[in-house]
């Protein structure tokens, strides 16, 4: 799996890129919280559950069905005082932090693969590349001499090329947001 850390960042950039007053910091929290939540399947350890099966490790928790519906729980939950369009806005939010998490795991060099597709599908899939090193299950596992290659990569792999996106699109909205201002602005 990819480290807690690059979870969390990917969904604080997320949230962050857009620029709209919808994306507070609760709402931030609650989506980095949803970019971490899949991985509480690794408790099934210690209840005898195998890593490979529905309920195991990267298995249903990692998949789409998964974030859809922890997505649309918090969503009808949380944010049902809103406007249907800022309802639409939180749920596909929470649900790409959701997802994004089996994605990141499928882009690792270890473990099994991820049920994307799971229940109606238990088959595990990583991606063709993988160059992102996988990190130990557990945190006292984590903080060993083999934590530094695993940060490592996930600052080459993940943290680079998620900051060259936020700033694409941060860019791209701030020039959108320009020439609309120029559009409406008063003729000479």
């Amino acid at each position: 799996m990819a480290s807690a850390f690059s979870h969390a960042f990917l969904a604080l950039a997320l949230g962050k890129a857009p620029q709209h007053s919808l994306f507070t910091w609760p709402v931030l929290f609650l989506g980095i919280a949803c970019s971490i939540v899949p991985d509480l399947d690794v408790i099934g350890f210690s209840f005898g559950i195998q890593y490979g099966g529905l309920w195991g490790h990267r298995g249903i928790t990692h998949s789409l069905f998964f974030a859809i519906l922890l997505s649309a729980l918090l969503t009808g939950v949380w944010y049902r005082q809103k406007s249907t369009a800022a309802q639409v806005r939180l749920f596909f939010y929470l649900f790409l932090c959701t997802a994004s998490h089996g994605v990141l795991d499928a882009l690792t060099d270890g473990g099994l693969g991820v049920a994307f597709f799971s229940p109606f599908d238990t088959n595990r899939y990583f991606f063709s590349a993988r160059p992102v090193a996988v990190s130990p299950i557990g945190i006292s596992a984590f903080f060993s001499e083999d934590a530094f290659r695993v940060l490592a990569s996930e600052v080459k792999w993940i943290w680079l090329p998620t900051v060259a996106w936020f700033f694409i699109i941060c860019g791209l909205q701030h020039r959108r947001s320009t020439q609309s201002a120029v559009k409406q602005a008063p003729g000479d």
